[in-house]
């Protein structure tokens, strides 16, 4: 086996590793359905904020999206 050939088993071992630290990362928290520690993250209420079409909703703080989204 050349260093090559180890080099390019071991890349693909680690590229694995990481789509699998992704995916976990996905189904533990995330969302954050509840209120407490702050309750959504600023992306999500940017995210809702754009599905409603909120005007400059770029330039707000989370605590303003809050209010704009309605939560």
């Amino acid at each position: 086996m050349t260093t090559q050939e180890r080099l390019a088993g071991a890349e693909g071992a680690e590229r694995h590793h990481a789509v699998v630290s992704r995916s976990e990362r996905r189904g533990r928290g995330g969302l954050r359905s509840h209120k407490g520690s702050g309750g959504r993250t600023r992306d999500q209420l940017y995210n809702e904020a754009r599905e409603k079409n909120i005007k400059g909703r770029s330039k707000m703080s989370k605590a303003e999206l809050e209010r704009a989204v309605g939560r």
